[in-house]
């Protein structure tokens, strides 16, 4: 299986790239985004690409792949709906269409969290911009589309968040998170079981197309 993955420096890409490196049925792991990882791995390859609406350029190098981890997104605390969501919304789709288009027969996965709203109409400015960019995902000709709805994420063998303060979240409460993974898996997950969900579904499929934190845990 070939992967293409976005947002792969942020929390959640790093761990689902770990993982795809350390699959042996992934031959290759194509990773866009605005900087590098930093990695060095044969499987491994990466463009620097800086326009996130407008793929033309880099279109060739996008095709002949089998799955999409789209893990890039942004907290929505401080910033207006407008910002939110051209980088949650616009963001995704240029990305989707792109894709949809090079590789019909491709399996896109969407990370997106719990609450999200698919009526488009709740109070909640983020809920309503991800249940928009969920319902518009699934229109489009792949394969097949995954929305993954994690509630809480413990970062796991080096996963960092970019954000100082939610990394000292995490380190601080690293303990009381590992017990809650445990007593309530609906809750809370990590990393590593997101990115081993996402390479089991991208093989076989799923019963239901969205998958809560527990779904994600029991894969």
């Amino acid at each position: 299986m070939k992967v293409i993955i976005f947002g792969a420096t942020g929390m959640v890409g790093q761990g689902v790239m770990r993982e795809c490196l350390m699959d042996p049925g992934i031959e290759r792991v194509l990773v866009v985004g605005r900087s590098t990882t930093g990695l060095r791995n044969a499987k491994l390859q990466e463009i620097i690409h800086d326009d996130f609406l407008d793929y033309g350029r880099i279109e060739p190098q996008l095709a002949g792949y089998d799955a999409c981890f789209f893990c890039l997104g942004v907290s929505s605390i401080g910033m207006s709906e407008e910002r939110y969501r051209h980088l949650t919304y616009d963001i995704t789709m240029a990305a989707a269409r792109t894709l949809a288009r090079l590789n019909p027969g491709m399996t896109f996965i969407y990370v997106t969290g719990a609450g999200t709203d698919t009526t488009e109409q709740g109070s909640q400015m983020w809920a309503r911009i991800k249940g928009k960019t969920e319902n518009d995902l699934f229109k489009l000709p792949f394969k097949a589309a995954y929305m993954f709805r994690p509630a809480g994420i413990q970062p796991l063998h080096g996963a960092r968040s970019k954000t100082a303060w939610v990394q000292a979240f995490y380190v601080a409460t690293s303990p009381f998170l590992s017990v809650l993974r445990h007593v309530a898996p609906g809750l809370m997950t990590t990393t590593e079981q997101v990115g081993r969900a996402m390479i089991r579904v991208a093989r076989n499929g799923y019963p239901t197309k969205v998958l809560e934190s527990a779904d994600i845990n029991s894969l």
